[in-house]
């Protein structure tokens, strides 16, 4: 006997989504019965409706389709459509309790709910080492193309990456942009912590500063800002440190 599954992949909430699962259970049962797939005894095969979801806001639709149907009196609510479908939430899932599960799928959790680089690569290396036999191949470059065009796509809009023929190449790309970001938020740390100094130096000493020297401040280089710094020393006004 077979036992069907029906997916529907949700990035937002949908308020029927019972609905729209019983629409789909009952049209997927009448191709059934049209095509005679049914069980030895002639009844149709049971159905598991799941809907995979990857919003960032918690689910808050109804999992009963009778939860959305309006009870009245007098005995007609037994007549009300009875179907629930199973909710699998991509973010209900802690790093925790996915990255023990030697499973293709906990992959795919752990890489939609990545905080950054790194933490993609880590990934990337566990799904290397169990789709390293030939047979995964194509299952393999299915999952460098879906990590090109979808995952860095809308983590890293600003970046055009490079075709991947591969997972391993996905690893090596990203792994040297991870020393190549790592360097550069470094280097806007360190200018960010100076342009805050020098604007508490220059606030301490002149009082408020206007809007258009903010800014000034905000775009200098880092060799600009610490001579301007060094220029606070000795200056009798605001206007000496920067001209």
């Amino acid at each position: 006997m077979y036992v069907y599954l029906l997916l529907e992949f949700q990035a937002s909430v949908d308020p029927f989504m019972a609905l729209r699962i019983l629409v789909y259970v009952g049209l997927l049962y009448q191709d059934l019965v049209r095509e005679k797939k049914l069980t030895p005894d002639g009844r149709l095969p049971p159905v598991l409706p799941l809907v995979l979801y990857s919003g960032e806001d918690g689910w808050t639709a109804a999992p009963e389709i009778s939860e959305l149907i309006e009870s009245v009196p007098g005995g007609l609510e037994r007549y009300r459509p009875h179907m629930r479908y199973l909710l699998v939430e991509e973010r209900g899932f802690s790093e925790a309790e996915l990255a023990p599960m030697q499973n293709l799928v906990a992959a795919l959790f752990r890489l939609e709910n990545s905080r950054g680089p790194e933490d993609i690569v880590q990934v990337l290396e566990l799904l290397i080492e169990w789709l390293q036999v030939p047979e995964q191949a194509e299952l393999a470059r299915a999952l460098g193309v879906w990590l090109r065009r979808s995952l860095l796509a809308s983590r890293m809009p600003d970046i055009d990456f490079p075709e991947i023929e591969n997972l391993q190449e996905a690893r090596t790309m990203l792994a040297e942009r991870v020393k190549d970001w790592k360097k550069q938020w470094q280097e806007e740390g360190r200018k960010e912590g100076e342009s805050t100094m020098l604007t508490k130096q220059l606030t301490r000493k002149f009082g408020p500063i206007a809007p258009d020297t903010r800014r000034r401040i905000a775009d200098a280089s880092s060799k600009q800002l610490l001579k301007w710094a060094e220029r606070i020393l000795t200056a009798d006004r605001i206007e000496d440190v920067f001209d």
